[in-house]
């Protein structure tokens, strides 16, 4: 049967050679357009921009004017940077405007080949986000192709952490926006907690295309994004439990590396219980089995996951006092990431720097859902088959391989397997020097910093130059990567996947013009790149003669994307190159997966110590290993997505509801109806239906009425008129409750009354999301051991939240007639004393500060029940026009900023305390 299907494919050809085949006839449509573009002048090319604009806008198909918008992006490219797109690069952008992943080998120009697609999507006028794995190279893919897009008379824009909000807004209102995935998915969940449309950031989500998809939408989409606040300090009880941990035997805990689970054993946990008792934190007579020791027994279990699981240098550092995690695909630093549930604060203990406070969850959205709310979605990559069902299923999307512009030549030998890690490392060190020593550039890769660090020590004894490049030096990234194909350089790299900097071979003239030029700022340009590109020349000859750049790995990583990513490195754009991997018994990989039988194998051949086993058959079992671990990052990946999509759909119909009343110039609709809901539910509640008038709680109706709407209603009479029934007593509730919020608007007046039920309501809305995310969390967390119970944890936990939803719904209603009801004016004197308290703390801070201006007085025009009150800690002017008793003249301040009354306050402090 395989002879078959083998001779079925070189007579029909692959599924995905059709795919490339189809594609043909669309490239020579752009080739053949090419003369008349290139006879047009630039204004004709913006020109060419408007016309198609137009086109789109007034519903002419992207698909019709994609060769005429390929042909103008071609040219735009060739006179903004001097590159002429390839045929290879105009069928990945035919792929990606298709909605697939593009499977591009390194070098082949996936940046160049974003710019097609971008290009004609962005004619629609709907924004297209071009999604990078970090802010370098968001930056510089902006900064780069920027310029053809500004040729073509397209805005570009580019999003980072910590940019001003009006910058921002302004990025993601560009034509083509450059964004990492974490700032997208950050800025949807911000924009969802915002408390007006003109504050949001992002205007929709159109078209997307996601540079090293598989990094993005695999590797990193187990970790949901999550936006917290502080919770209560609990840095004594970590710092005690910390405390234990060196004490801790083998005997008291079970270590599942495979699963990167460690518990207590029954020993370990009654020497806790010892412990904790005699340090007072567990109270004599209760035990870890208590449910009081709840939160004591989550904490010694993240105490010992800190300890055993998570290793400095490895999963993280510590960096000016801070742990900060190491990412484990890309060797990167994730600065302002953290462990949730306490492990983050358990390994600041272990390590000894300042425990910062825990976490608790205002919103998150997992990136598999962020990027599902595409209209399209695409993705580039130079490794993607081995996942290709996971795409497919996850996201819809295909992948197609793009054939190379030039064949590739590189020798990928097969892996050489040693007895032990010290074997391993004697052979590395000699294979170094051995290349090194013909002038071959080599890339040595290793799966940590403390591996890559101990090759650096070995490699100094033996008196070989290199560089190092990982997360430590991740300032000099670019740098490095850029030098590590010149003749003789020996770069060890933690990891290269998504470096996005290309290995070129005798080093990249760019780099090293921009370098010269720093160093002699009065050298002319001209003449000091005429001479670097001639010793660049020879450098690349000498290079190619000592056979391309050696990528030598050190270890198989858990995933044959990775290793596929390193040897990627090698032999771009046809170059050759040679790739060889080095492993022990002792790796991780080979440890944990099952290496009993290869060791038995091994010894029964009798190996010496030194000698290698090569064989394909070992390559194919540590393939079979691989994709064990794959398939169950996989499980643990659609496990997450099918619980993740029981809060998305929530997720989904707060975030539509919150910004409908955003958009709404009036919500006094919805709060009428929420008040109506609330009266039915108190006179269900009180008065029964079918029930007789002797069993109605009408005391307790009053009082219930008294909270929830601030009146006291005479319910008792009302229902001992003759006739009186249920209906009747919620009519006159209702009709006294309209004519009580009706006299409340008019003392308002109109606009204020409707700004003020629209910030009740968002506020109330964002409490109640809050409470239902740490009510989800705590669910999730225990909803696994219904499975003992031989009930499905997946629907248990779609059951409860849907009814804690429902919950949620009830208490928002609930909460915001309450609300709406007790807002009142302030009266003259609260206002006076609330502008003397004001004028105090100015009059304090001016004392302290010495602002070299006076600021007037201001005072609130509306407050709560109680007034308002707190001091503030900032002077500002008062805002022009402003007017007190008038909302509508105090624009739109958010939660945090100055109050536009001059008070110094923080606005939701100040005037905003009432809504």
């Amino acid at each position: 049967m395989l002879g078959i299907g083998n001779l079925a494919k070189k007579v029909f050809g692959t599924p995905n050679d059709r795919k490339v085949k189809s594609v043909r006839p669309l490239v020579a449509q752009i080739n053949a357009l090419e003369p008349r573009f290139q006879a047009m002048s630039d204004d004709d090319l913006i020109g060419k921009t408007r016309e198609l604009q137009g086109r789109a806008q007034s519903g002419e198909s992207l698909d019709r004017l994609l060769p005429e918008a390929f042909a103008n992006c071609r040219e735009g490219a060739r006179r903004a940077l001097g590159l002429r797109a390839f045929d290879t690069q105009l069928m990945g952008g035919i792929f990606l405007h298709e909605g697939n992943i593009a499977e591009m080998k390194t070098g082949e120009g996936k940046t160049l080949v974003a710019t097609f697609p971008a290009y004609l999507n962005a004619l629609a006028g709907k924004g297209v986000h071009v999604v990078t794995v970090n802010d370098y190279l968001a930056k510089r893919d902006a900064e780069w192709m920027g310029k053809v897009f500004a040729q073509l008379g397209m805005a570009t824009g580019v999003v980072y952490p910590f940019q001003d909000e009006a910058e921002k807004r302004a990025a993601y209102r560009a034509d083509v926006t450059y964004a990492t995935n974490n700032e997208l998915g950050f800025d949807y969940l911000r924009d969802n907690m915002k408390g007006s449309i003109e504050e949001m950031s992002q205007r929709g989500h159109f078209f997307a295309i996601v540079d090293e998809v598989d990094s993005i939408l695999i590797d990193e989409a187990r970790t949901p994004l999550i936006i917290s606040g502080p919770s209560q300090d609990r840095s004594e009880l970590y710092r005690v439990l910390d405390g234990f941990m060196p004490e801790l035997t083998p005997a008291h805990y079970k270590l599942d590396e495979k699963t990167r689970n460690a518990t207590y054993t029954e020993d370990g946990n009654e020497f806790m219980e010892r412990r904790l008792q005699a340090a007072g934190v567990l109270p004599e007579g209760q035990t870890l089995y208590d449910p009081e020791s709840t939160t004591i027994v989550h904490h010694a279990n993240q105490a010992l996951r800190a300890h055993k699981l998570f290793h400095r240098d490895q999963n993280y550092i510590v960096k000016d006092g801070d742990v900060v995690l190491i990412d484990e695909f890309t060797g990167r630093m994730m600065a302002g990431r953290r462990l949730s549930d306490g492990l983050h604060q358990a390994i600041e203990a272990k390590e000894g720097v300042e425990i910062q406070p825990e976490n608790v969850t205002l919103a998150s959205v997992t990136f598999q859902n962020y990027f599902r709310l595409y209209e399209k979605l695409a993705g580039m990559t130079g490794t993607a088959a081995t996942e290709a069902d996971e795409f497919a299923e996850i996201y819809k999307l295909g992948v197609v391989e793009v054939p190379t512009n030039r064949p590739i030549q590189r020798q990928d030998e097969h892996d050489r397997v040693y007895r032990t890690a010290t074997e391993k490392y004697a052979a590395v060190i000699e294979a170094i020097r051995e290349a090194h020593g013909r002038g071959q550039p080599l890339l040595v890769g290793t799966t940590s910093i403390e591996k890559s660090e101990m090759l650096s020590d070995m490699l100094k004894r033996e008196g070989v130059a290199h560089n190092v490049l990982n997360a430590r030096q991740h300032e000099q990234e670019a740098y490095i990567v850029a030098e590590a194909g010149k003749p003789a350089a020996v770069t060890i790299a933690t990891n290269m996947a998504g470096r996005g900097t290309d290995i070129q071979l005798g080093g990249n003239v760019e780099m090293k013009v921009m370098q010269a030029l720093a160093e002699n700022p009065e050298a002319h340009p001209d003449e000091l790149r005429a001479r670097i590109e001639a010793e660049h020349a020879a450098d690349k000859q000498a290079v190619l003669n000592a056979g391309g750049l050696f990528v030598l790995s050190t270890e198989r990583h858990e995933s044959r994307r990775i290793d596929n990513q390193l040897r990627g490195r090698s032999g771009r754009q046809g170059d050759p190159g040679r790739s060889l991997f080095f492993l022990s018994l002792e790796d991780d990989l080979m440890r944990i997966f099952g290496s009993e039988r290869l060791d038995k194998v091994l010894s029964t051949l009798g190996m010496k110590d030194g000698e290698a086993i090569v064989h394909p058959w070992v390559n194919k079992s540590l393939e079979r290993a691989q994709a064990k671990v794959e398939g169950r990052n996989f499980d643990i990946r659609k496990q997450l997505l099918k619980f993740d999509d029981v809060m998305n759909d929530q997720r989904k119909a707060i975030f539509s509801q919150r910004r409908e009343i955003m958009e709404s110039g009036d919500v006094g609709d919805i709060a009428a109806d929420m008040r109506a809901q609330v009266i039915d539910d108190l006179v269900d509640d009180h008065m029964p239906a079918r029930s007789y008038p002797e069993q109605w709680d009408l005391a307790g109706l009053k009082a219930a009425l008294v909270e929830r709407l601030n009146m006291d209603l005479p319910v008792a009479e009302w229902a001992a008129e003759e006739g009186a029934d249920q209906e009747t007593i919620r009519a006159r509730i209702a009709q006294s409750t309209d004519e009580y919020m009706a006299r409340k608007a008019e003392q308002f007046g109109a606009e204020s009354m409707a700004q003020i039920e629209k910030q009740v309501l968002l506020q109330q809305i964002d409490a109640k999301w809050r409470e239902h995310l740490v009510t989800l969390e705590h669910l999730r967390s225990v909803v696994g051991f219904r499975g003992y119970a031989q009930r499905d944890p997946l629907s248990e936990y779609k059951t409860e939240a849907f009814q804690l939803f429902e919950g949620l719904l009830d208490g928002l209603r609930g909460d915001v007639t309450q609300n709406l009801a007790r807002i009142r004016p302030l009266t003259d004197a609260e206002r006076e004393a609330m502008m003397r308290q004001y004028q105090d703390q100015r009059d304090q801070q001016e004392a302290a500060m010495q602002p070299s201006h006076e600021n007037d007085g201001g005072g609130s025009g509306v407050g709560g029940e109680a007034g308002a009150n707190g001091a503030g800690n900032a002077v500002s002017a008062r805002a022009p026009g402003f007017d007190e008793a008038d909302p509508a003249t105090w624009g739109n301040p958010s939660r945090n900023d100055p109050c536009p009354c001059g008070s110094g306050e923080r606005f939701k402090n100040c005037h905003g305390r009432l809504v």
